[in-house]
């Protein structure tokens, strides 16, 4: 069966995408849970050790505070209370931490350092997945014990106010609550605003037991504008005054004898350089903690914050608040907040902590036995039971104060060992999904470069055998293995899997879909061998003799390639891959304008003197003419791979990207520096003037209207928000959300996308017009220019910028005029696209990602738009760039199958990084900092694929144009 080379190309991506879906089921973990689906209660609790008589009673030590109140502040860094700048930016709180009733530390937050996984780890006292950034946008109702559930149950009546994750992952559990979307990042007042206007009236109450506020604010600031803005000041000190109004309060109540009460402040993640969080990152991991009670002891001097893991204050509030510890926490007491207790109360305290996480570490371990932390715990067990039968017999000796504190010593080093263990495990993967999804498409790959003679020949087609390998005795045989093998898996598995809870009939059409694969690979392998039979048509890579025939551009391109794939083996070169794009695409423009000055030069030297003898023939005015249009070609060919150069040397410095040098200064931080707003105004102006010059010469007068006017709302929308300024407005006016501009811009966009549509369906359906259906492409392109110009911010506008101007000269110059076949082409767009993706400031880390292009033009959290514009943006450079490839291989006078060598190529160059590095993170998975490097970049090479498959669908549909032309 025979099959065009961009078809074959967009069903093997089409079957990568469920093979690498399936493998990202089982890739992604569930965290280490116990099996046991109920939760701890005070009646499962373990007896007080007591050696040589029967178990003393349950007995548990009365709770430490009476009331609580969890002041959560989002995106609270540690240095932005304990920094230098503490005394400036929370004045009150640095007071108390330093001379006040209070302990501090920097807590620990694991990655992924998102809102949604920091709660379930606040309350669980788990280490929650990275699945659980996907599942941020959208949370479900959080099933598994937790320290909120454990609270209501026993009957405390909880307050909450703030970010409605709370309320989402905790229906019915708050006696009242107020919440606020946490996606509407424009917002940074009234968020804020509608949890303060509560506190007077709850604090004058007595009928609630625990009180937690989570403010949004810091965290939407961040996100606008970075840790450095002028605006995180005024926001700090009003998140100081709430907490010294709230601590105020809180001593005015407290009775004399009674309990005393616990004031908590907390972040849920820090933010980093450049105002996201995701990552880890030390600015993004490290947040402050501060413990503040009159149980504690007054400070008399400075101390250093201790260092504590985030899921420690779990237990610690279980614990004060005479609650059991939540089933999966992993988490260990914070031993100073039970310093004032007696030492009895204390070892109680620890050994309720050090039994919970040994039962977790039985459940999740099968060699628990030979634990280091478990055996450390079974040794202090039985040092506390000595301790407590000389306690009961009324021993009051120094020797028993000096027993009890070596106990107490024990427990704390078993604790530390417990969940060190168990917070290494980062979860239970499912092997079986894995493989199966890394061996569905590595038969993928293999096919499609077997394939590759066939594909990239001069018919443009593969001959699939896929008949014959039905109706073959290997494929039979095939499919009773992977069956029987499905069957000793799932039947033998001690955990559930995902691949075996499919339904028979989905697991049979894999598995004989995957058995058919394999056969046809046998067969397209066989035709490899030398005896096999030759492929008829000339390919583009093939010599007349009917060799391989490389250039030294060929040669460059395929080592490029492989040498990136291989790159990825390592942790630093997926940290600053933005280094290896940036080098081999200099390399690329040596290479090419090495190839211009041998066209222009070395290869005409020969038939300049056969021109000088036929020009004078000719009419002396058009001669000179075609002379001078000739000359001015050269010289702006020649300057076109120098001035790409120089392009990207400048967009290096626009955005500094990576891990190592993210923090470092950037050009985009000094335009968008308030003193500079006048410069970045210009500079704004000037680029969507160029834009529009660049983007407008082949569409139509409509359109041409529509983009001036779009553009002309882009600037009104970035003046709106505060970033850019007309002549005629001041500094201090008020900004808005530009949510009239922003929709303002959306309509032209739609416009022009609908004439565009609309004149490539005429080129389809009425008639085979291969200029109609050129300007249609083309005006879809300047439609989704228009959409991305909006959705930048003002300082990567340049980006854009020159993005247009190199495509526009290399297409006219180097590509057209040296005469690159489509698999050249596609390579170098692949290239620049990768380049742009991190000139606009990207990197393999999540953090990155601007949530905030999420809400351009929109009045709240709208969830399919907010998704769409934050995919469109952050991909903005290798979708430009693919679109472009479209755009140039399908409207250019090229041979026909140029269109199907272009997806088929870019097939290929997505198909083998992405298959090389699902090994490489099965082979690393239980590595916890590779582990947290390489998940993120997972992800983005998931949605490169995804994207890519929408492109090649594309491609199939410009190629029957194409033939229709």
């Amino acid at each position: 069966m025979k099959v065009r080379s961009s078809v074959f190309a967009s069903f093997i991506l089409m079957f990568e995408v469920i093979g690498i879906a399936l493998f990202l089921r089982g890739f992604f973990p569930v965290p280490v849970k116990s099996s046991f689906s109920s939760k701890n209660k005070l009646s499962d609790l373990p007896a007080e050790p007591l050696t040589g008589s029967s178990p003393n009673s349950s007995r548990l030590p009365h709770p430490l505070f009476k009331k609580v109140v969890v002041m959560l502040v989002d995106a609270l860094r540690e240095d932005f209370v304990f920094g230098p700048s503490g005394h400036m930016y929370m004045p009150y709180t640095r007071h108390v931490v330093e001379r006040g009733s209070s302990h501090s530390f920097v807590a620990k937050a694991r990655p992924p350092t998102v809102t949604m996984p920091r709660i379930k780890a606040l309350t669980t006292g788990s280490i929650p997945g990275f699945i659980d950034v996907v599942m941020n946008l959208n949370s479900p109702a959080l099933l598994e014990d937790n320290l909120i559930w454990q609270a209501k149950t026993a009957g405390k009546r909880i307050v909450f106010y703030g970010d409605d994750t709370w309320v989402r992952l905790f229906p019915k559990h708050f006696m009242e609550y107020d919440g606020t979307t946490s996606f509407f990042v424009s917002d940074y007042t009234e968020v804020d605003n509608n949890v303060t206007r509560h506190l007077d009236s709850t604090l004058k109450r007595d009928d609630w037991d625990i009180l937690i506020l989570h403010y949004l604010g810091l965290d939407h600031i961040g996100h606008i504008s970075g840790p450095h803005s002028s605006l995180i000041q005024p926001k700090l000190l009003e998140m100081d005054d709430i907490l010294k109004k709230i601590h105020g309060a809180l001593i005015l109540k407290e009775a004399e004898g009674s309990l005393p009460y616990l004031l908590v402040l907390c972040g849920d993640h820090g933010m980093s350089e450049t105002g996201s969080h995701g990552g880890s990152s030390e600015p993004e991991v490290n947040t402050p903690l501060v413990l503040i009670s009159s149980a504690f002891k007054r400070k008399v001097g400075t101390e250093k914050p201790g260092v504590v893991e985030q899921v420690d204050l779990t237990p610690t509030l279980a614990l004060g608040l005479g609650l059991p510890i939540s089933q999966n926490s992993v988490g260990r007491v914070i031993p100073v907040v039970l310093e004032e207790t007696s030492l009895r109360d204390q070892l109680r305290f620890l050994h309720l902590n050090g039994h919970q996480l040994s039962c977790l570490l039985k459940d999740s371990m099968s060699n628990y036995e030979k634990d280091a932390g478990f055996e450390q715990f079974r040794v202090a067990e039985k040092a506390h039971g000595n301790w407590m039968k000389l306690y009961i017999e009324g021993n009051t000796s120094e020797v028993l104060t000096n027993m009890g504190k070596k106990v107490l010593k024990q427990y704390l080093e078993a604790l530390a060992a417990m969940s060190s263990a168990l917070s290494k495990q980062l979860g239970k993967y499912d092997m079986y999904s894995m493989i199966a999804g890394m061996m569905f498409v590595f038969q993928l790959l293999l096919v499609l470069l077997l394939a590759m003679p066939e594909a990239l020949s001069g018919a443009a087609a593969v001959d699939l055998p896929v008949l014959s390998a039905l109706l073959s005795l290997p494929f039979y045989l095939l499919c009773l293995l992977l069956a029987s093998v499905h069957v000793l898996v799932c039947t033998s598995a001690e955990s559930s899997c995902y691949f075996c809870s499919l339904s028979w009939g989905l697991v049979f059409a894999a598995v004989a879909f995957s058995s058919t694969l394999f056969c046809i690979l046998i067969s397209i392998a066989t035709r490899r061998l030398p005896l096999g039979p030759k492929i008829q048509g000339k390919s583009p890579l093939r010599s007349s003799g009917g060799d391989w025939s490389l250039s030294e551009l060929d040669v460059l391109l395929l080592a490029g390639t492989v040498g990136h794939t291989l790159s990825l083996a390592s942790s630093s070169f997926v940290e600053e891959e933005h280094q290896i794009w940036y080098f081999l695409l200099s390399t690329l423009c040596l290479a090419v304008f090495q190839d211009v000055c041998r066209k222009y030069f070395r290869e005409q030297r020969g038939s300049g003197d056969e021109e000088d003898h036929i020009l004078p023939s000719k009419d002396c005015h058009s001669s000179a003419h075609a002379k001078a249009g000739i000359y001015s070609e050269k010289w702006l060919a020649l300057a076109t791979p120098p001035f790409t150069l120089l392009c990207c040397r400048l967009l290096r410095s626009l955005n500094q990207t990576g891990v190592q040098w993210a923090h470092l200064p950037d050009v985009g931080h000094w335009l968008n520096s308030s003193e500079n707003k006048m410069v970045l105004s210009l500079l704004a102006a000037f680029c969507l003037v160029l834009i529009y010059f660049l983007v407008q010469r082949r569409c139509s007068w409509v359109s041409k209207v529509a983009l001036a006017l779009g553009l002309l709302g882009v600037y009104s929308y970035r003046a709106a928000v505060g970033n850019v300024l007309f002549p005629w407005q001041r500094y201090g006016q008020t900004m808005s959300k530009g949510t009239v501009e922003a929709r303002f811009v959306y309509v032209f966009v739609l416009g022009i996308l609908f004439t565009g549509t609309k004149d490539l369906l005429r080129s389809q359906i009425i008639t085979a017009d291969a200029k109609l259906k050129s300007r249609g492409l083309w005006e879809i392109y300047s439609g989704l220019v228009l959409l991305v110009s909006l959705l930048f911010r003002a300082h990567n506008l340049p980006m854009l910028c020159c993005c247009l101007l190199i495509q526009t000269l290399m297409a006219q110059f180097i590509w057209k005029k040296l005469y690159y076949d489509a698999a050249q082409t596609t390579i170098m767009h692949y290239w620049f696209g990768q380049a742009f993706f991190y000139f606009q400031g990207n990197s393999n880390n999540i953090a990155t990602i601007d949530i905030s292009v999420g809400f351009v033009g929109l009045e709240g959290y709208v969830e399919a738009p907010a998704i769409f514009l934050t995919a469109l943006s952050t991909y903005a450079g290798p979708l430009l760039w693919a679109c472009h490839l479209v755009c140039y291989l399908s409207s250019e006078r090229r041979s026909p199958v140029a269109v199907s060598h272009g997806c088929y190529c870019l097939a290929l160059l997505r198909s083998v990084p992405a298959a090389a590095y699902i090994v490489l993170v099965t082979v690393l998975r239980y590595h916890l900092f590779i582990w947290s490097v390489f998940s993120p970049k997972l992800l983005y090479e998931s949605m490169h694929l995804l994207l890519t498959t929408c492109i090649c669908l594309f491609f199939n549909t410009m190629e029957q144009s194409v033939s229709k032309s």
